[in-house]
């Protein structure tokens, strides 16, 4: 489905921050300029000659950050009626309307947000959001990728990629937002020439509010259609620091289910890692672990982030095989879950590295480690 970004409403209510969005249409003409972004690590100047030949809008500095709690897609444009109905419900601080959909970047199927840099910015983890080169490329047409999409999936930094009824995009940065499974963000303008659906998005920011209850009260407000995903999810403490051994009794997977999964899993050796790929020939880190897993009849969710939580940390010198082992390798959002890998046993890992590589067996990297998870069907199946 689409993505297509920032429309800010006013405020709604007393304690609810509703940005606005600049009207290009109306500005001065002194401040419509040409973007002239500065060189960082992970956004370089656009180079002079891949520069539009239309004026860009300057893109606002920096304001205000806001935690991303949920991130809410609709069958339908959203109208001032819905926005305010979730505006209105207790905890909401912030929000930011955008639209959403699925899009083709070389080759490739990738969920994309078209976004408002101005104020999109303020909602994405400090790192990129303080790139005034990375929004400034974005606002002058290139698009941003996620880390894993470029660094794992191929497309090298500031290289120019097919997408559609659009021609050609220039990756101007890598950029993991955590929303989701967005892995590219592009300007409204550009939202409009890949015919992405408007309106059909909403971030929501309520820091305060237990994001459970607050997804079910969205889900009630819009109706049918709606569906939430939990983004940084606030939860009360006893569900934040659960252990495996309060869990219930059956809660794990059984040794018969470990030694299918496993089986399935080792059973892929040599096959070819695809970024977006779920098997059977082809895989990305997650799509295996989920492939496999299924084998066993255990329900996994799709991307790293969300595999995370499908069940109770344990330390790295209690690993079973079987046992999922997490990274964080973004720079662009050092929290974020960027890889996964299946323990094998005996110090070795089972995994689909990146692009022009294989599934493989190889021993376990520590660097980076996040952590160890023992898989329950019962909370894979909840994740959301």
């Amino acid at each position: 489905m689409p993505f297509i970004v920032v429309t800010l409403v006013a405020v709604l209510t007393a304690d609810v921050l509703l940005l606005t969005q600049p009207d290009a249409a109306m500005a001065p003409v002194d401040e419509v300029v040409r973007a002239t972004p500065r060189q960082t690590p992970l956004a370089q100047k656009r180079p002079v000659q891949q520069q539009p030949a239309v004026t860009t809008q300057p893109v606002a500095p920096l304001s205000k950050l806001h935690k991303p709690n949920l991130f809410v897609l609709t069958s339908k444009p959203f109208t001032n009626e819905m926005l305010q109905k979730v505006a209105r419900l207790s905890g909401v601080r912030a929000l930011e309307l955008a639209d959403a959909a699925s899009v083709t970047l070389d080759g490739k199927r990738v969920q994309t947000l078209a976004v408002n840099p101005s104020t999109f910015r303020s909602y994405t983890p400090k790192v990129t959001a303080s790139s005034d080169a990375l929004w400034q490329n974005v606002a002058a047409g290139d698009v941003a990728v996620s880390f894993v999409l470029g660094n794992d999936g191929g497309l090298s930094l500031h290289s120019r990629v097919s997408a559609g009824s659009a021609g050609q995009l220039r990756i101007g940065a890598y950029a993991t937002t955590g929303f989701g499974a967005v892995d590219a963000v592009v300007s409204k303008e550009v939202g409009r020439s890949l015919g992405l659906p408007r309106d059909n998005a909403l971030i929501v920011s309520a820091p305060k509010a237990n994001s459970d209850t607050l997804r079910k009260r969205i889900i009630r407000a819009l109706g049918k259609g709606t569906q939430v995903a939990m983004v940084n999810p606030v939860l009360p403490q006893p569900q934040q620091k659960v252990t495996q051994q309060n869990w219930p009794a059956g809660s794990f997977m059984t040794g018969e289910q470990l030694t299918v999964a496993l089986k399935a899993a080792v059973s892929k050796l040599g096959r070819p890692y695809v970024w977006g790929a779920e098997g059977p020939s082809t895989f990305d880190c997650s799509g295996l672990v989920q492939w496999a897993f299924a084998q066993a009849g255990v329900r996994m969710p799709r991307v790293t982030h969300q595999q995370w939580v499908t069940g109770p940390q344990v330390p790295y010198s209690q690993a079973h095989p079987g046992d999922l082992l997490f990274w964080r390798n973004d720079p662009t959002n050092p929290d974020y879950i960027s890889h996964v890998a299946i323990y094998w046993g005996d110090g070795k890992m089972l995994h689909a590295p990146r692009t022009g590589d294989v599934v493989k067996i190889v021993p376990v990297s520590t660097r980076n480690l996040a952590g160890v998870v023992r898989v329950s069907p019962i909370a894979a199946a909840k994740v959301r």
